[in-house]
């Protein structure tokens, strides 16, 4: 967008801009009028639109915000998730400003996805009939499962690549961070989903738990609620519990699952099964004492040695499949046209770092590191373009895959997770037929062609 005069933006002056932007620093009005030097009850005003800040406001209220000072201004599309209309999982450990951060930023991840939509095709969204947003035939959570299952074609076994389904199957999926923030980890947002905008969105954060394992079963448990609740009846508790179900049978059909697990507790034979499926022992467990293999009292003591045991960190970064792409593969594609980062973050007037949060892209700027020791040095894998030239004598850096990613991991991996299976499930393989949707990072769009004529909807890296 054209550059706007200060004069310009504040005659201009969306108030419900202030309202996301204040709500994203989870700044009080209390907060934002000490550090812009206007009264409190003008931030008020600002925001209901009653009164236009000067032009002098417009820039410190941008500075104490941390967004360019056009951010403020009418004319970019903006969409409005009120905290009612999203599915909080521990809803009652959050307070109200951390749910209103969380929904601004799912509004600014909304306007970013429908900015990139323009020029990158998406999943189109595959839903069945009785998940879209006007059906009351909803069945109970799992014959929903089972019916979500066959709708995608995914089989009865394990799911790897949960997240990546998710996206292709045109869910956007976003990760959401409070890290920053000293909060105790009781406090922090497990996960969330709203149905509110044109396209459902997940959203993911790893400060509740930062595990593979409940970071699965969080996004199992949201698109539960995205497919179950369109209608919203029920309380919060019921609909919690039902997006429970949902995701065990989901994750785990119970027809399958019920012939795998043992008959009495063995740790050893349950952590190779939740290595397999994907899911945490504690909810292995808990499906045992559902599917009533085990008493109520069994569980119990179960879960009292389970958490006597020490737990293998599995960080969800290490496991390329369940990390959301789509957002960060279109702005990739789009940088093969010569559309950068700073290029989209000054039409949307967000800052470059913004947009990076919102796609999940690494900060570029250089960071320190150690510098690995020589035994690092021997275990460390080749890139995953390198690791077809490997020879059997380089066994020491061969690489794995794993069943829950479907894409290598370094033996160090392979080490801690012995059942790893080498099955390959297309983890970056586009399900469509002629045309590749976003998330494959191939085809640029026929209209983003046409703005950018010098080039052509070929494929990547051709």
């Amino acid at each position: 967008m054209p550059e706007q005069s200060l004069t310009d933006i504040a005659r201009l002056f969306d108030p419900a801009r202030l309202t996301q932007a204040r709500r994203i620093c989870k700044m009080s009005k209390t907060e934002l009028h000490r550090a812009v030097g206007v009264s409190a009850a003008a931030i008020g005003q600002y925001e209901r639109g009653e009164v236009r800040p000067r032009a002098e406001t417009i820039a410190a209220l941008a500075d104490a915000l941390k967004v360019p000072a056009g951010f403020f201004a009418h004319g970019r599309p903006r969409a409005q998730v009120e905290i009612a209309e999203a599915s909080f999982r521990r809803l009652r450990s959050t307070t109200v400003s951390q749910q209103q951060q969380a929904t601004a930023y799912v509004e600014q991840a909304w306007e970013l996805s429908c900015y990139l939509e323009e020029s990158v095709e998406f999943p189109d969204i595959d839903l069945p009939g009785w998940a879209q947003p006007d059906s009351f035939d909803v069945p109970d959570p799992v014959t929903a499962a089972r019916a979500m299952r066959e709708h995608w074609r995914l089989g009865f076994g394990p799911i790897p690549h949960l997240v990546y389904q998710l996206e292709q199957h045109g869910i956007l999926t976003v990760f959401f961070s409070m890290k920053e923030e000293e909060l105790d980890d009781k406090s922090r947002i497990d996960a969330f989903s709203t149905i509110a905008l044109p396209r459902p969105m997940i959203v993911l954060t790893p400060d509740k738990a930062n595990d593979v394992m409940r970071h699965r079963f969080s996004a199992a448990h949201e698109l539960g609620h995205i497919v179950l609740h369109h209608g919203r009846q029920g309380s919060d508790t019921q609909m919690e519990r039902q997006a429970d179900e949902f995701a065990a049978e989901f994750l785990t059909p119970r027809d399958v699952i019920c012939n795998e697990l043992p008959k009495r507790v063995n740790f050893n034979r349950i952590e190779e099964i939740s290595e397999w499926w994907g899911v945490s022992v504690h909810s292995l467990l808990y499906r045992m004492r559902e599917l009533e293999i085990i008493s109520e009292s069994t569980t119990r003591r179960a879960y009292i040695t389970l958490n006597s045991l020490p737990r293998r960190s599995r960080p969800i970064r290490d496991f390329p499949g369940e990390q959301p792409e789509l957002l960060k593969n279109a702005i990739e594609l789009l940088e093969t046209v010569d559309v950068t980062v700073v290029d989209i973050a000054r039409d949307l007037q967000f800052t470059p770092r913004h947009v990076r949060q919102l796609a999940g892209i690494e900060d570029p700027r250089p960071k320190l590191s150690l510098v690995p020791t020589p035994d690092d040095r021997r275990t460390t894998t080749a890139p995953p373009d390198d690791i077809g030239g490997n020879s059997e004598e380089e066994g020491a850096d061969m690489a794995h895959r794993s069943a829950i990613t479907g894409r290598y991991i370094s033996n160090a991996a392979a080490a801690r997770h012995p059942k790893t299976s080498v099955t390959e499930t297309g983890g970056n393989k586009s399900s469509g037929t002629h045309n590749r949707s976003a998330i494959s990072g191939r085809y640029i769009s026929g209209a983003a062609a046409a703005r950018h004529p010098n080039t052509s909807v070929t494929e990547k890296g051709k």
